[in-house]
């Protein structure tokens, strides 16, 4: 009993819908999902969630693909691993899906790896760590930029600002440890010295001791936080507490206006790697991804009634090359599926142009990146040069 009342607890938590884009008997291709839609990583699967249902509707009423309608089947994991697995391997067994779009977090998406590549289904995830791509499955792919990237990223502006000395206070999640790890690795390429560290767990409310001992390393010109969650925002409403005044970095973790709303009027002057999307209005007319980030900051603030984030737009991403190459595969077979995806080029989407190949499942470069700085409660682009 003891088994079965675990099972049923998680289906009745995970659960948040069996959701049909038009009618259920009609519905032909089923497309999986498992998200973070509630929980400590709900800030990533909300918006994940209603953007797949916006653009499954959208989808369906103009006839579906190659003829078909779409019908999404979405489990809410509550960020959990092991209710991310337990319904990975529900969408396989039961619901027979052909394709996988999901997974919120790191941990979430590495639980579920595994189940996709032995049932030979693709599947794209929408966490950042470059751990999931590298090295290469064959049936795994991502959208967001990896925490190798963003840690290049932020060093490149760090350099060009003449700060090579740094301290890093990194979150035990795994991203936060992931993207730690991935900065410690390029630092010495990128003539970056990182010369303090600390880290802070996903439950703690205060990392005032860590800062104070940041704050008495007198080499250190500037903080970068590997994290995600609500974690970066207490870090840097602490950050001010204590009077620092070096800059400081976050991740492309906390992409979202949540961040600059939780953090408050502290947030003004961070700065982090982040998608185009966030300054899509503020983008040149002659940038390629223009139009389609205006166009999908508008509609799904029009649906929502809620601010875009880049979370959102990883599923906005993961979802369209999906499309794209189940109508360049002319059907549904999994198999025929998963190789399109592998041969998207020229993708044009919210994080950049994809040009995926055997060799990179992600298929995006540096140039995707864009550094943002938070002032007056708003995003402002910092040039690359």
């Amino acid at each position: 009993m003891g088994v079965l009342q675990r099972c049923a607890a998680a289906a009745t938590v995970g659960l948040v819908a069996l959701l049909t884009a038009g009618n259920p008997a009609s519905a032909q291709i089923k497309i999986g999902s498992v998200l973070s839609v509630t929980g400590p990583a709900s800030f990533l699967g909300d918006p994940e969630k209603k953007t797949l249902e916006i653009y499954v509707d959208e989808i369906n009423a103009k006839g579906g693909v190659n003829g078909q309608k779409l019908q999404l089947v979405v489990y809410d994991d509550g960020g959990s691993a092991d209710n991310a697995r337990t319904f990975a391997t529900r969408l396989v067994e039961e619901d027979k899906v052909v394709a996988m779009v999901g997974g919120s977090t790191t941990g979430t998406t590495l639980a579920m790896v595994q189940v996709f590549e032995e049932a030979k289904i693709p599947f794209i995830s929408l966490a950042g760590a470059i751990q999931i791509i590298e090295p290469v499955r064959k049936w795994v792919f991502k959208t967001p930029h990896t925490d190798k990237m963003a840690c290049e990223k932020i060093f490149g502006d760090l350099k060009r600002r003449s700060l090579t000395k740094v301290a890093l206070i990194s979150g035990t999640d795994a991203f936060g440890k992931s993207m730690r790890d991935q900065c410690v690795a390029v630092a010495p390429k990128a003539g970056i010295n990182i010369v303090a560290e600390e880290n802070y767990g996903p439950r703690d409310s205060d990392m005032t001791p860590q800062l104070t001992n940041i704050r008495n390393k007198a080499e250190v010109q500037a903080v970068v936080n590997p994290g995600f969650g609500q974690g970066p925002a207490i870090v840097t409403r602490n950050y001010r507490q204590l009077g620092i005044t070096l800059p400081l970095y976050q991740s492309h973790g906390v992409a979202s206006k949540q961040f600059i709303e939780l953090a408050g009027p502290a947030a003004e002057g961070v700065r982090l790697p982040a998608a185009a999307l966030l300054i899509a209005d503020k983008l040149p007319a002659s940038d390629p991804q223009k139009s389609v980030v205006v166009n999908y900051s508008r509609t799904y603030q029009a649906k929502t009634g809620q601010a875009v984030s880049t979370f959102g737009g990883h599923a906005y991403d993961g979802f369209m090359i999906l499309v794209g190459a189940m109508q360049r595969a002319k059907g549904a077979d999994s198999s025929k599926i998963r190789d399109e995806i592998e041969r998207t080029k020229g993708y044009v989407g919210t994080g950049g142009i994809v040009n995926m190949s055997a060799a990179d499942h992600m298929g995006l470069d540096l140039s995707a990146f864009r550094v943002l700085e938070i002032k007056g409660g708003d995003w402002t682009l910092i040039p690359d040069t």
